[in-house]
């Protein structure tokens, strides 16, 4: 029998006590949700939008600073103690799988700094006869070549790497670390391989890198390669202004205008980007987060290294699955305590006025 579980606040964050029946989850100046149970089935919000992708965070560290992702005075990392073991993020994955997350993409941090990175992949593919279908990484890349081979046999399906300049002097000054050759190193290895077309990951600033955006497109028609250009982004302490966020609209606006066509090209109905063919075989496409926001279609839940789940990149509130899982929680109670937390997913996001004002995590300890 299940236990009887509940969610409370505390600093934003949500942790399972034994108060209140499982189908029911009281939260202080929100309505009472009538929950599906965990044998009801997939994850689906009060919204109608099923949940079948998981971006598990692996670590809080990274190999660069990137501005925009880890504040210039740097993060306090929670304690390792505090971190997800091993075992618990193999455990925290099936019990998604299996209440129907069918794709798991592993982010950080940098997951490449986890020295058992072939582990967890290995660990996940065990989980495929259940339900998972799609192994996924985010990486920096810096240190990715090396490992590729071994990623790979392990069981990684796809891969994202990220470049925010092709300008070897400004990588060093966006990232404090002349790393550049290596994170080109690691995209040709990639592609040799076979992981094309290989997605590739720019957030763009103004007056920062916005100007290559050419420069980026004529990257993507020699290589197979698709060039995401992500919209700069509010999280805590990475100094967002809405002067540097560059809209997706003004990055196309420019393409055209430099001669590159834009073809668009179908894609998934829960996929973040809009892509355009733009010739030469070259695939551009652009994740407008913040002034063409895609939230009606969000199948995406997120855990972070230290296992709180958000059921939204930029709300607050997240529910502490680690605390209940070492409290001994059963498979049934934490796929209740998810189930509780889809209840309360709102419909969109609050703007980017409003993301701006309330402070968040640095990106870096969420998960890219």
């Amino acid at each position: 029998m299940l236990r009887r579980l509940a969610v409370s606040f505390g600093r934003g964050c949500v942790r399972a006590h034994s108060t209140l029946p499982a189908r029911q989850v009281g939260v202080a100046g929100t309505r009472d949700h009538t929950l599906p149970s965990p044998e009801d089935g997939a994850l689906v919000d009060g919204h109608g939008r099923r949940h079948t992708y998981l971006r598990l965070s692996l670590t809080e560290r990274c190999s660069l600073r990137c501005g925009y992702c880890m504040p210039a005075d740097g993060v306090k990392l929670s304690p390792a103690q505090r971190l997800l073991t091993l075992p618990e993020l193999l455990s925290l994955a099936k019990v998604f799988v299996l209440a129907g997350v069918t794709k798991i993409r592993l982010t950080g941090g940098e997951p490449t700094v986890r020295a058992d990175l072939e582990e967890v992949i290995s660990g996940l593919s065990e989980l495929r006869p259940m339900g998972l279908e799609h192994i996924a990484l985010t990486s920096n890349g810096v240190a990715l070549s090396r490992r590729l081979q071994r990623l790979q046999a392990a069981g990684l399906d796809s891969l994202n790497i990220s470049l925010d300049t092709l300008d070897r002097h400004r990588f060093e000054r966006m990232c404090r670390r002349d790393a550049l050759p290596k994170v080109l190193g690691a995209i040709d290895a990639a592609i040799e391989l076979g992981y094309t077309p290989l997605k590739i990951n720019t957030v763009v600033l103004g007056g920062v890198n916005d100007d290559e955006v050419t420069s980026f497109a004529a990257f993507a028609q020699t290589r197979p390669v698709d060039v995401r250009f992500i919209e700069y982004m509010p999280f805590g302490g990475n100094g967002w202004s809405e002067a540097k966020l560059v809209p997706a609209a003004e990055l196309r606006r420019r393409l055209l205008d430099s001669g590159y066509p834009l073809r668009p090209v179908v894609t998934h109905e829960n996929d973040t980007a809009r892509s355009f063919d733009i010739g030469k075989g070259g695939r551009l496409s652009f994740i407008s987060s913040m002034t063409e926001h895609f939230c009606s279609g969000c199948n995406r839940l997120r855990v972070t290294a230290d296992g709180n789940l958000k059921v939204c990149l930029f709300g607050q509130r997240e529910l502490s699955l680690r605390d209940a899982m070492r409290g001994g929680a059963t498979t049934a109670e934490l796929q209740a305590l998810i189930h509780a937390a889809l209840g309360r997913k709102h419909a969109r996001h609050a703007g980017m006025h409003e993301i701006a004002r309330v402070a968040d995590r640095p990106m870096t300890t969420i998960g890219g």
